[in-house]
């Protein structure tokens, strides 16, 4: 009788976990892990033979598993009463900072993008180009992490990659303008959160601005807002920790009141503001700025002619870039942003059609170290 009720009972399980599976409704995003979730697989000769459709199948099974957000929370429950410091790849270490772990990275892979960086400023020799590399809170508070938690240091990643393209255009490591200020009493990164703080992002225009040969403006010229103090970010989300205090998020605004207007390409449409209040009520609060990732956007600033440096440039990025840009915008009049993640058109095109000869990559180590988009920097 008892082995037929586990027997019985585990096909019951399986049963009505498979009718469930195709019963709920699907879920195109994930509010909870702030992500796209994976969509239907198409069965065809070519996704079956490059074995996409197997990849793609497993991942749509495990993005839309019946109760997905409650197994995840009760899993990081559990690990956490085994006093367990690290839950789905994100550590748990001290003064409140999580952290994603990181291991020993592809170095023929980024020698890869590296490359393609590289080829891409030889092919416009005549174009000012900056490449600026941001480290994670992992590679600036190593210190924090927990006892015996794998850590390979950042720093020389970013080095290697410093080494790969060094010749070619200006590098800008990001552990020599964020070192010093690690350990001062504002944060220059989330806790719960992989991006950089605006204070970090401010260090890195100032740094920039610099470089540049223009004067930055004062933290004193821009009236600093807490626009939120709930935020809890994507390693929060990734590991469900129970008893993580929130983040703050300040918006850094000029106090001259400079007009600055976005036009969103993918939307066709024009906004009078970089800031998009709507997301501070939704668990995407970073999206705050600029609202949110776009393939491509052009920022409009009304500069007085004695403050604008540069008339236009170009700026490839990911979201490090959101909290950055609005900084720029006391420099530069017409700033044009690809996230080469979802811009698929040449880049090398956008540059001769709109005549820019100032460019600035941003991305941070871990994006860059794994992201084969920047493959399309060499056409």
């Amino acid at each position: 009788m008892t082995d037929r009720i586990y027997v019985w009972g585990f096909v019951a399980l399986l049963f009505t976990m498979s009718l469930l599976f195709f019963l709920l409704p699907i879920q195109a995003f994930s509010d909870v892990e702030n992500r796209t979730l994976q969509k239907a697989p198409k069965l065809t000769w070519d996704n079956l033979w490059s074995k996409t459709f197997s990849d793609e199948s497993e991942s749509y099974v495990t993005d839309h598993f019946p109760f997905r957000n409650q197994w995840v929370w009760t899993k990081s429950m559990l690990e956490q009463l085994r006093l367990q410091q690290e839950n789905n790849g994100i550590y748990k270490g001290a003064d409140g900072y999580l952290f994603e772990k990181l291991s020993a990275p592809a170095y023929a892979e980024i020698k890869e993008y590296a490359a393609a960086v590289q080829l891409y400023a030889q092919n416009h020799p005549n174009a000012n180009m900056t490449f600026m590399l941001a480290p994670t809170s992992i590679g600036l508070y190593p210190e924090r992490l927990p006892w015996l938690a794998e850590a390979y240091p950042q720093d020389e990643i970013n080095r290697f990659i410093g080494k790969q393209v060094q010749g070619s255009l200006t590098f800008m490591d990001g552990f020599d303008f964020l070192d010093s200020a690690a350990h001062s009493d504002k944060p220059i990164y989330y806790k719960t959160d992989h991006h950089w703080t605006t204070y970090g992002a401010y260090l890195a225009y100032a740094a920039y601005a610099k470089q540049m040969g223009w004067t930055p403006a004062a933290e004193s010229d821009f009236a600093i807002e807490t626009i939120t103090d709930s935020f809890l970010g994507s390693y929060h989300t990734r590991s469900q920790f129970s008893g993580v205090k929130p983040d703050a998020i300040e918006a850094y605004k000029d106090k001259s009141g400079i007009q600055t207007d976005m036009y969103i390409a993918d939307m066709d449409q024009t906004v009078n503001s970089m800031y998009d209040p709507s997301y501070l009520a939704k668990k995407d609060k970073y999206s705050y700025f600029l609202g949110g990732v776009h393939a491509l956007i052009t920022l409009h600033s009304k500069l007085p002619a004695n403050q604008a440096q540069l008339d236009k440039m170009l700026v490839i990025k990911d979201s490090y870039a959101h909290s950055f840009l609005p900084f720029l915008t006391q420099h530069v009049q017409d700033i044009h942003v690809i996230d080469i993640r979802y811009y698929n058109g040449s880049i090398s095109d956008y540059m001769a059609e709109n005549g820019i000869e100032d460019v600035l990559m941003l991305f941070n180590t871990t994006t860059f170290s794994g992201e084969r988009n920047l493959l399309k920097l060499k056409y």
